[in-house]
């Protein structure tokens, strides 16, 4: 700003000293003002697509302290998640650990939300699960990286919008039903049985012909886990020494708070501990332990694009064609529940959709080259994020360098954990994901939203959840589109200041094709019986806020049908969207008024013995008007004007 007065005095100087042509004047002037221009558009550009360049030259040593901790807390809250849910998805464990890390150090660099945490998740895992049955492990790296393309595509083409399409109902059916699947199918890991099943039904049909397998230990171990996690679960809400707690009661708090937060780990920890103590050489071990892992960090390379199994090659058409609908659904789920986390911890704040597809889309695709299963944003690891006061999106560069660590070092010692523990992590995860408390209010406010949720829940557990999911959408676009069909028509008479008395038909939505036939037969009827084939008739169309070409023949069927039986049609304050469709397809005979006043005046016109009186010229409609002109015209007789009934 201080620089502003001195140019333009510099430039009127330059004009009178030595009169310079005016585009020099122009150039000196306005190329300086571009090159700020352009820079600061381009350093608001990359401060909203690559969001540490926002954040990171304020980055202090107290931030650095809150983001340590945090970082640290999420990463013994995910090791032990992750393993298991790289067992639900039919993989080995060390893959859950692999899909860990990368989201981590990429959504630093480009989120938006700094209490978000990119990872494996039950619901990743089991829709992963669904792919990989069966099949190689390279299926569901190949999924990885075909949802980081399609994440990414759809936030180049801001195609966020078509998340919205999944409402609340079906969301709610759709993430209860797979926490029941995926609770289900984690009775096997705690029962200590060993069977493969293909979906909810056959999972609970094969638990139940082989509970007399069930190890004892295993099913003891399973069940104290559950109980014991349940109850840390609890202990970070005990308050200490009411309103205002001491120091030692503050520690205390504290330190109750974060044996509950970590009670995944400490609980995976304990129970390798007993397992290790039990073990002893060439004998089985009382428990099914995870057994050996893949040591190490997972090799950088290409994501599978051809992979051989069960004397079979495929290509990666012949792979995409194996993998289906879900190179779409995975990536769409995945993007739901991110954006639904980012939501709900952003304070308020509005969530950029497409930065976070963009993301979530690198995340992905950075990860199948490390030999990851898709991921997304976990809620449960998020919330411990949010509630260890992280402060930047740098907690997620700790969270992964401590996975990196793991992998590097303790991978041998993942041998002793039995399964029956990961299974309980899981179990626990998951069983308060079922949203039954919403049933309630559905019920009592929108019963049609309850119709959706249940179709969704139970046909995710009956035909899998791919299908169930689709069908759930699908229920509510017909929901969303019935009232475009069936417009709510109300009919009732109404009488004018001068005691003229018409019918008034309200139309309650858009004029577009798939309602034509409906509103004319409705508004028809009306005129019929209601109206006695004599009344005039008045469609009120304040709310219609659009048509189309259907529509528009339509009405001019409308208007033939009531010329037939001289019965009069207006037309009540239709918007300049929907006049201009309608006399876009040469519409005559298009009666209409834009005010109550133009209304009486009209009607009274109508009503009147002979016709329409215009300027001492009777006519009984505008038809007869346009017959007389032509003749005049034939018979150069002059002719009066029209009378100006399609008023604007």
């Amino acid at each position: 700003m201080s620089q502003r007065p001195s140019h333009g005095a510099a430039c009127s100087k330059s004009t009178r000293n030595s009169s310079p042509e005016p585009e020099e004047i122009t150039t000196g002037a306005t190329m300086p003002v571009k090159q700020k221009n352009w820079k600061r558009s381009a350093k608001r550009f990359l401060n909203r697509r690559v969001r540490i360049t926002e954040w990171l030259p304020e980055y202090n040593q107290e931030k650095f302290v809150c983001d340590l901790i945090a970082g640290v807390t999420v990463g013994l809250t995910v090791m032990p998640q992750a393993l298991a849910y790289a067992t639900l998805a039919g993989l080995e464990p060390q893959y859950g650990l692999y899909s860990a890390f990368v989201g981590c150090f990429v959504y630093a660099i480009f989120g938006s939300c700094k209490d978000i945490t990119i990872g494996p998740t039950a619901l990743m895992a089991l829709m992963t699960y669904q792919q990989t049955f069966g099949r190689n492990v390279d299926f569901a790296i190949l999924l990885c990286f075909l949802s980081g393309c399609v994440q990414l595509l759809m936030g180049v083409f801001h195609l966020g919008v078509l998340v919205d399409f999944i409402s609340i109902p079906v969301t709610v059916g759709f993430t209860s039903a797979t926490s029941v699947i995926i609770g289900t199918s984690q009775l096997k890991g705690l029962m200590g049985l060993k069977f493969d099943s293909s979906g909810f039904a056959d999972n609970v049909r094969k638990v139940f012909s082989h509970a007399g397998e069930t190890r004892i230990w295993d099913l003891v171990l399973g069940l104290s886990c559950i109980i014991i996690l349940l109850s840390f679960r609890k202990i970070k809400d005990i308050k200490i020494g009411g309103s205002k707690p001491t120091k030692k009661q503050q520690i205390l708090m504290k330190t109750l708070w974060l044996i509950s937060t970590s009670r995944n780990a400490l609980i995976v920890l304990a129970c390798s501990l007993i397992a290790y103590l039990m073990h002893e050489p060439d004998v089985e071990s009382p428990f099914v332990l995870t057994g050996k892992l893949q040591s190490g960090l997972p090799p950088f390379q290409l994501p599978p694009f051809q992979t051989s199994f069960s004397n079979q090659t495929f290509d990666f058409t012949s792979m995409c064609s194996e993998l289906g609908s879900s190179i779409v659904l995975v990536p769409v789920i995945a993007v739901l529940g991110n954006v639904a986390i980012a939501k709900a911890f952003a304070s308020g704040d509005s969530i950029d959709a497409t930065q976070e597809l963009l993301t979530l889309g690198l995340c992905n695709i950075a990860g199948s080259f490390v030999s990851s299963m898709p991921v997304t944003g976990s809620f449960s690891r998020s919330a411990v994020n949010h509630a260890s006061g992280v402060r930047t999106p740098m907690g997620g560069v700790y969270t992964g360098a401590l996975i990196l660590l793991a992998l590097s070092l303790l991978t041998p010692y993942f041998y002793y954990i039995p399964k029956a523990s990961l299974a309980a992590v899981i179990i626990c995860a998951v069983i308060f994901m079922i949203e039954y408390e919403v049933v309630q209010p559905m019920w009592r406010s929108s019963r049609k939203d309850l119709v959706a949720m249940t179709a969704t829940f139970v046909l995710c557990l009956a035909i899998g959840v791919e299908y169930g999911i689709l069908v759930g959408v699908a229920i509510n676009i017909v929901f969303l589109l019935y009232p475009s069909a069936r417009p709510s028509v109300h009919v009732e008479q109404s009488t004018t200041s001068s005691g003229i008395s018409y019918l008034m038909v309200t139309l309650g939505n858009s004029l577009y094709f798939p309602a034509v036939d409906f509103i004319r037969a409705s508004v028809g009827r009306a005129g019929v019986k209601q109206g006695a084939s004599q009344l005039p008739v008045v469609v009120d169309c304040r709310f219609i806020l659009g048509a189309d070409y259907t529509a528009a023949k339509g009405i001019a069927s409308l208007i033939d049908d009531y010329h037939k039986r001289k019965q009069r049609l207006l037309f009540y304050k239709p918007r300049a969207a929907v006049l201009s469709v309608l006399h876009g397809v040469g519409l005559e005979d298009f009666t209409h008024v834009s005010s109550q006043e133009q209304l009486d005046s009209a009607l009274k016109d109508l009503n009147s013995p002979a016709g329409i009186k215009f300027n001492d010229v009777e006519l009984h409609d505008v038809t007869a008007l346009r017959h007389k002109e032509k003749e005049a015209e034939e018979n150069s007789v002059p002719l009066l004007p029209e009378p100006n009934l399609h008023l604007a």
